[in-house]
């Protein structure tokens, strides 16, 4: 877990040192935005489109994984084993939800600050 975190602060170091050195230079981005039509967008707004759209189909997922659970209970008859794996379902569901959603807020939060510190 440390290795992947040093490597994830690395490598956004590099895309931002990167980014840097392409203002500096003239690199021929106009010439080929002209040819390919690149988006005008912002790319902090497009990460940001993306983290929310992978965070709502996870979202998704972790609700079904606990209405599945819930099925599973309610038709498990009284059969302590099948009603003890719904539980188990159900939480492993819940957990994932509760990770989902916080880390939905720690990205909201590190973009948010991000796009207030470059001024925009």
């Amino acid at each position: 877990m440390k290795n992947l975190l040093s490597f994830t602060v690395l490598s956004l170091g590099g895309v931002l040192l990167f980014g840097m050195r392409a203002h500096a230079l003239d690199v021929g981005i106009n010439e080929v935005s002209s040819q390919i039509q690149l988006s005008a967008s912002d790319p902090r707004e497009i990460v940001a489109r993306i983290i929310n759209t992978a965070m709502m189909f996870l979202g998704i997922i972790a609700v079904v994984i606990i209405l599945l659970g819930g099925f599973k209970w309610m038709t498990a008859a009284g059969n302590e084993d099948k009603v003890s794996e719904a539980q188990k379902l159900m939480g492993a569901g819940v957990i994932g939800l509760v990770i989902i959603l916080a880390s939905w807020g720690i990205a909201s939060f590190v973009l948010n600050q991000l796009i207030n510190a470059t001024g925009n």
